[in-house]
């Protein structure tokens, strides 16, 4: 009698276990099938959309992504269940490098960013092209640039400063064809001036940015 007992508390305790595992695989499977859905559903999230808040889609992602490794433990003999979550990657993986050069390319262009500010919005592109700057128009070009310079100089790193000196001698290159083609003497003593204020305004901020990035590079 006892022995009977024995082997059907044994039954029962070992019946126990594997509903427990298949409780277990189940709470799985469901685990790695919300991740799956979830990796679908950004498939229809319009491209603004996912733009926008790619931020809490990306903590999203890699909150569930985590679960369902978690849960693919308890999955180590399913093959369906692995090629499921592995596609699953692949295509978020794909969404994201898509997302990504995207977002990218909607970036403004600095350099061009830069020139607006210094020259004005739509006056001239990341080619450097300065026919639009005349002996009439000259002196206040300068003027434009010399006070955003100052306005703006302790804002600017070093590389922001190398870009701003080639614009500089850009157009005092503009400035020697322009002499030619009647600047007035009056013009071309207040560039003077403005070109005195530029070159050690430029000297010192560009010494100073660079010692700053030293000592971050340091820390």
């Amino acid at each position: 009698m006892k022995s009977r007992n024995l082997v059907l508390g044994m039954a029962v305790i070992a019946l126990g276990f594997t509903s427990c595992k298949d409780e277990k695989q189940k709470e799985a499977e469901k685990t790695v099938d919300t991740y799956v859905v979830y990796v679908d559903s950004l498939g229809s999230v319009a491209a603004e959309d996912a733009k926008a808040n790619w931020q809490a889609i990306e903590a999203t992602y890699e909150l569930k992504s985590a679960q369902a490794e978690t849960a693919l433990s308890d999955l180590k003999e399913d093959e369906k269940v692995k090629e499921k979550m592995e596609a699953s990657k692949a295509k978020y993986e794909a969404l994201k490098a898509n997302m990504m050069a995207q977002i990218e390319a909607s970036k403004p262009d600095s350099k061009q960013v830069m020139i607006n500010t210094l020259f004005g919005e739509g006056k001239m592109g990341t080619d450097m092209n300065f026919d639009w700057v005349n002996a009439g128009n000259i002196h206040s070009v300068y003027q434009q640039f010399v006070h955003t310079v100052e306005d703006n100089k302790d804002s600017y790193s070093r590389e922001d400063w190398d870009e701003i000196k080639l614009m500089y001698e850009a157009l005092d290159s503009r400035k020697n064809t322009v002499e030619k083609e009647g600047l007035t003497s009056e013009d071309n003593r207040k560039i003077a001036g403005l070109k005195l204020k530029f070159a050690p305004m430029y000297t010192l901020n560009r010494m100073g940015a660079k010692s700053e990035e030293m000592e971050k590079a340091k820390q």
